[in-house]
């Protein structure tokens, strides 16, 4: 448990920002009340913006105990490549490693595919005398002197940030930390990143492509976080700064400044951890999370309980490894824009509006169709309470953008046209639902779906009648859903270490000496947050592979294997087993190496207790609207309900409408909704449906 904070302290706030809107939900840790709030997002302020959304909770700033944030501060830099002017220094003759990367192409039947370019052009690649072999031996000392030369350079061609990577960091960083040692010295204020700090793992070439990556937003991130601070404390708040991080915990905003690599996925990561908590809380193992919010379509998996991680993803088209919640992002969320390809044919995203201009019916600018345009004229969305009012939507204005855009082109009628959109976004969405389970050999038909996010409820019911998924759950505040995640969230570390060897009692002996040292380093740095070290608890994972692999598969060491004998058994029958799964063999008895060990320690924070929420004292009352639904093949009159004025456990038949103030849930024909215990609404196939 957490050392106490101030008496004072009575509340507990996470902030998540999103491309289109900012959500808030705080929590009142004497009475377990919780509020939200919903604003837009603006990227010239964000700061400014956060602030005014924290004083719309009715709470001093000052009393919050902790402020949980999830950003997309660092995503954004990186795909709009709007960071810093990098400088890259290291090993002499591996200057263009970011310029080989890997031989193979991921679209391999498309000869003309390039890789993006370098971040870095090739003069601001520099090169230094030292050499490491793969065993940690120093063959050649660092030159201090020409790295002076190298590094001056570099800021006479303008560079604002400098990352060094050296061949073998990963198993021994003594000449980065001598570099970095000299640098400081000479120019302190100068942003450096050092990739045995930023990704302590094998692959030269992701390795440092994660490492400048680090170094192209970390100007950016730091001065966000710097002036974020400034703010909160002008506000007279003195407590934690937590920034959620990629790989599902949380971290002080310091070491959030310093590695902003780890929170690229910060608030897709929130919602995930949100479904464990409320998934755990329901009995369900097996999960489908959803988030559907103006820009993206996230997708992740709960499997038997388990959150699924990976060690390596993509952003921007470029290698990023280290610790990371397994999310898959589409551009299919309710900015995304409509168009037509070369061909006529009809396209939904990955572009979107936004929040600014925003959506054609918004009124702001926007003359591009987007998919909540086309919700507006299929009769879904009420134009009189979006946002619960706070918003009108323009219908004339969504008509005449996919009338004249996507409609007329096309000899379609405007529904036929709005239909259209809405199609290929579910179809979007169901395929990278199969991409994250089909195509692992999961069926999702044994898994429940949670909606969440501002557009989670009107694709639920579609995408799971697509994919055969027999329940859908739409959580409370299904828009504010992430920002609750993040409230849930523990502090958390991840060490790493990469060391190739076979899989046998010698080895894994070794490797667990390893891991008893990285566990140390990462309880200790969870310690440096106020926890006691009674409390921490621990992970131990092992990256491993058949022999003559090149790829690798993580297991989780129990904590019941206390001994070397059941390691080697236990990890050996959890790897064979998931190699059968993934690719359809995997032979007991082949040889295997152990290729990284890795350690997690976690800070548990206390979570927010899930209530049993009565239905609200000022509902809207019941009413109809003619609603187009696919399967109906025509518009119809629809019941339009408000959310809280459904009494527990009554079923309710589709099609229907409900509304709440952040979101509105589609309940087509053939299925059935009812509302539990928690407040969640549940929606099944009727039976004969």
């Amino acid at each position: 448990m957490e050392k106490s904070s101030k008496s004072r302290a009575q509340y507990r706030v996470a902030v998540d920002v999103g491309g289109t809107f900012i959500d808030y939900v705080l929590l009142d840790e004497v009475t377990g009340e919780v509020r939200t709030e919903k604003t837009s997002s603006v990227p010239q302020d964000l700061p400014g913006q956060f602030l005014a959304g924290l004083r719309t909770l009715n709470a001093p700033i000052e009393s919050n105990q902790k402020i949980f944030h999830g950003m997309t501060v660092g995503v954004n830099a990186l795909v709009q490549e709007k960071g810093a002017r990098v400088g890259l220094i290291t090993t002499q003759g591996f200057r263009d490693v970011l310029e080989i990367g890997r031989g193979g192409r991921e679209p391999v039947y498309n000869f003309l595919h390039r890789e993006p370019a370098p971040l870095i052009e090739r003069y601001l690649r520099r090169e230094v005398s030292e050499r490491v072999n793969f065993k940690g031996e120093i063959l050649q000392a660092i030159d201090l002197e020409g790295l002076d030369r190298e590094v001056d350079y570099l800021l006479s061609q303008g560079a604002e940030a400098i990352a060094i990577c050296f061949l073998h960091a990963y198993v021994q960083p003594v000449h980065e930390i001598a570099a970095h040692e000299r640098i400081r010295k000479r120019y302190p204020a100068l942003s450096v990143s050092l990739s045995h700090q930023i990704a302590a793992e094998w692959r030269e070439y992701e390795r440092t492509s994660t490492t400048v990556l680090n170094s192209f937003i970390q100007p950016t991130v730091r001065g966000y976080l710097d002036r974020l601070r400034e703010n909160l404390k002008t506000a007279r708040y003195e407590s934690p700064l937590a920034i959620m991080q990629s790989s599902g915990g949380v971290v002080d905003a310091r070491t959030a400044a310093e590695k902003p690599i780890r929170t690229m996925m910060s608030g897709p990561a929130g919602g995930v951890i949100g479904a464990k908590v409320l998934c755990d809380e329901l009995g369900h193992r097996n999960v489908i999370c959803t988030d559907v919010g103006g820009t993206t379509y996230d997708v992740a998996i709960i499997e038997d309980g388990r959150i699924l991680e990976r060690s390596e993803t993509h952003i921007a088209r470029r290698p990023i490894i280290g610790s990371l919640i397994d999310i898959i992002s589409i551009g299919a969320g309710g900015g995304s824009v409509a168009w037509l390809d070369h061909r006529n044919g009809l396209q939904v995203g990955p572009r979107s509006a936004g929040a600014v201009p925003g959506p054609a019916c918004f009124n702001r600018g926007g003359a591009e169709p987007t998919v909540t345009d086309a919700h507006l004229i299929l009769g879904r969305l009420d134009p009189e309470y979006f946002l619960g009012g706070r918003l009108q939507l323009d219908r004339e204005a969504a008509r005449k953008a996919i009338a004249e855009r996507i409609a007329a082109p096309l000899g379609l009628d405007t529904t036929k046209a709005a239909q259209g959109i809405v199609a290929i976004a579910e179809t979007n969405m169901a395929n990278a639902i199969r991409k994250m389970t089909v195509e692992r050999g999961l069926d999702p038909r044994e898994f429940v779906l949670l909606a969440y996010g501002g557009g989670g409820g009107l694709f639920a019911c579609a995408v799971a009648a697509e994919l055969g998924v027999p329940r859908v759950i739409v959580p409370n505040s299904p828009a504010n859903f992430s920002a609750w995640g993040i409230l849930c969230t523990d502090y958390m570390d991840d060490e790493v270490r990469t060391r190739v060897m076979p899989f046998d009692a010698q080895h894994v002996g070794e490797a667990l000496e390893t891991l008893t040292t990285l566990e140390s380093r990462a309880k200790s740095s969870i310690e440096s947050y106020g926890f006691n070290a009674a409390d921490i608890r621990s992970l131990r994972r092992l990256d491993m592979r058949f022999r003559g692999q090149e790829y690798t598969l993580t297991i989780d060491l129990e904590q019941s294997w206390c001994d070397l004998s059941s390691i080697l058994s236990g990890a050996r029958e959890r790897f064979v087993e998931a190699h059968r799964r993934l690719y359809g063999h995997g032979d007991p008895d082949a040889a295997l190496e152990l290729v990284s060990v890795r350690c997690r320690a976690i800070g548990p924070v206390r979570k927010p207790i899930i209530g049993t929420k009565q239905p609200g004292s000022h509902t809207r009352p019941s009413r109809q609207r003619a609603v187009f639904f696919t399967e109906l093949g025509c518009e119809t009159m629809t019941n339009v309900l408000d959310r809280d004025s459904i009494p527990q456990g009554k079923h309710i038949a589709g099609p229907v409408i409900i509304e709440e103030w952040t979101m509105t849930t589609v309940v087509p024909p053939g299925w059935s909704a009812q509302c539990d215990q928690y407040r969640n609404l549940i929606f099944r196939p009727q039976a004969g449906g």
